[in-house]
């Protein structure tokens, strides 16, 4: 095995119009270094995609690092303003 991916499916609670709803999330798409740079990458980010589109996923989110984010891109991934998020216990929220 030289590389893998996972997508997770959240329910999401109903809406007025769509009584079933899901969204997935790239939790990990990983290939082994000696064979990175060659497109796995992408292959294993269109198949996840092509997985959402079958299950018709409303959304799918991704939570990158700064080395495969130029990959999300390309495969059409793009920055939402309206995502936020929080760390539970932050100063913030004490």
């Amino acid at each position: 095995m030289v590389g893998m991916a996972f997508l997770a499916i959240t329910r999401r609670v109903p809406s007025p119009h769509v009584f079933s709803r899901a969204s997935g999330d790239v939790q990990c798409v990983y290939v082994v270094p000696e064979a990175r740079d060659a497109g796995l990458g992408a292959v294993l980010i269109d198949a996840v995609l092509g997985l959402a589109a079958e299950l018709e996923l409303e959304r799918v989110a991704v939570h990158s690092s700064q080395r495969a984010v130029s990959a999300y891109e390309r495969a059409g991934f793009v920055v939402s303003p309206l995502l936020l998020q929080v760390r539970p216990g932050s100063p913030a929220r004490q």
